[in-house]
């Protein structure tokens, strides 16, 4: 039973308004108790949208007590969603005032029988397998959250010269990419920034990651589908003495020879999905397959 759930945006626009109060109404004719995220009821208290606000309480982390936790936006909203989450095994619910949504699903058309659903217990949960990053360097760069949903992302920084990365999986040497990056994607991320660089669409309960080089010089460097039971080791080197590091949308520099290190994290996140929606739909609706305009 629902009894306590959060709410995060990490932007807001008129737009969205009537998404947000449908989602408060539905959840205050339950009952249920309500959080929101502290930066976003900032956000919330300058523009004004909701009246009476000062009725809620604000997070800026999360326990155990919350069973659910609500995003309004799009996947990126999610992706960010996630430092929150962490390990507590709360289900995250997608609503989709973006455009795509291959992780926020819920419609924002249709939020108050979604809502509904969800609360009566009509829904499925689908768990997604994230990436760790470790660094040899003594510098915390990356944070108090080193893990990544989508991807994580190696790339040029301030220079048109592309890198060179040399790459392991655990410890047997697999190849030195030159090229402007390369992406290790989950298969949740296997429909963003590796597809858009070639890389395959991977269903999110295969046990895999892929490896996607960023337009290689070398030719024959095609994109990768490994186990995600490997280790993965990349070392960067190129003429400038830094380049960039990604985890999602999150942006760190490193020193050149940096050595690092990503696998599998020891934990999974849970997203909500409705009963009728599945990954397989989601690709037919999103990315148009099967759709001809021949036919």
């Amino acid at each position: 039973m629902v009894k306590t759930v959060a709410i995060f945006g990490q932007s807001f626009y008129p737009e969205t308004e009537k998404y947000l109060i449908q989602l408060l109404e539905v959840l205050e004719k339950n009952y249920i108790s309500i959080i929101i995220e502290e930066d976003y009821y900032r956000m919330l208290v300058e523009e004004k949208p909701v009246r009476n606000l000062e009725k809620y309480s604000t997070f800026e982390t999360l326990d155990e007590s919350v069973d659910l936790f609500f995003t309004i936006g799009g996947d990126g909203t999610i992706l960010s969603a996630t430092k929150f989450v962490k390990n507590l095994d709360i289900p995250i619910v997608g609503i989709n005032t973006g455009r795509l949504g291959f992780l926020a699903t819920i419609h924002k058309d249709e939020i108050k029988k979604s809502i509904e659903e969800i609360l009566s217990g009509n829904y499925k949960v689908s768990e997604r397998s994230l990436l760790e990053v470790n660094l040899e360097t003594k510098e915390k760069i990356l944070g108090n959250f080193p893990f990544a949903l989508n991807d994580v992302a190696i790339s040029r920084k301030e220079t048109t010269s592309m890198i060179t990365i040399e790459t392991w999986l655990n410890d047997e040497f697999l190849n030195s990419y030159w090229s402007d990056g390369i992406i290790i994607s989950t298969p949740t991320g296997s429909t963003g920034y590796s597809l858009s660089c070639g890389g395959p669409v991977v269903t999110p309960q295969t046990k895999s990651f892929i490896i996607t080089p960023i337009a290689p010089h070398n030719l024959n460097a095609r994109p990768l589908v490994i186990q995600d039971d490997l280790e993965i080791k990349l070392k960067i080197s190129g003429r400038e003495d830094q380049y960039l590091i990604s985890l999602d949308s999150r942006l760190a520099s490193l020193d050149k020879n940096t050595i690092v290190r990503i696998r599998k994290a020891d934990f999974k996140i849970k997203l909500v999905w409705l009963q009728n929606d599945s990954f397989i739909t989601t690709l037919r609706k999103k990315l148009l397959w099967g759709q001809d305009k021949r036919n």
